[in-house]
């Protein structure tokens, strides 16, 4: 299992404390430091069963400048939203977990971060 973080974010302080609390193994990876590229975050949404629209924060400064919230959400424009996660990744939501299954989820609450636990 691996978990996406940004040691600022609380929700991602709450799912390592969950995790730990549980007995989890797992990976921690500050994405801010160690950026995922643009193949590792289609195979993180191929996991999560999601687009990449589905987990752009959207409030975030540089979406804002991006103008993100204009963009077209369909399959034309899939690629450009990957390739601003990829460059910008303070927009991706977080924590996100990959699962030992192979699907992952975004583990903004307990309860996601338990589902995670049970894959």
């Amino acid at each position: 299992m691996e978990i996406w973080i940004n040691p600022a974010c609380s929700k991602c302080r709450s799912a390592i404390s969950l995790l730990d609390a549980e007995g989890a193994e797992y990976t921690v990876r500050r994405y801010l430091e160690d950026v995922p590229t643009e193949d590792e975050v289609r195979e993180v949404l191929g996991r999560l069963g999601l687009e990449p629209w589905d987990i752009t924060r959207t409030q975030e400064a540089a979406a804002k400048e991006l103008g993100l919230k204009e963009w077209p959400r369909d399959a034309g424009t899939r690629d450009r939203w990957i390739a601003a996660l990829a460059t910008h990744p303070k927009l991706i939501q977080r924590p996100i977990i990959t699962a030992d299954d192979g699907t992952a989820v975004v583990g903004r609450t307990e309860d996601a971060v338990r589902d995670a636990l049970s894959r």
